[in-house]
């Protein structure tokens, strides 16, 4: 699963997980365990919901969080 921190217009983040990212023809992103940035509860849905499918149209943009096992990058390194 991929982390991602989806933007929706006039709304707070959101936080979710994605099997696999959307593509250029896509016209909706479905996002299993959509919570607050904070992990909180989104008010608007229902306290049982695990999935939401948001249409594209309604997204600004979308961050790709780093997942935990991923190594940590390092840039140059001047000494």
């Amino acid at each position: 699963m991929i982390n991602i921190l989806i933007h929706v217009m006039n709304d707070d983040p959101i936080l979710g997980e994605v099997e696999s990212l959307p593509g250029l023809t896509d016209q909706l992103i479905k996002v299993s365990h959509p919570r607050k940035k904070d992990g909180k509860d989104l008010p608007y849905l229902q306290a049982n919901v695990t999935e939401v499918i948001w249409p594209i149209t309604r997204i600004t943009f979308i961050e790709v969080m780093p997942s935990e096992d991923e190594d940590e990058i390092f840039g140059f390194v001047r000494e």
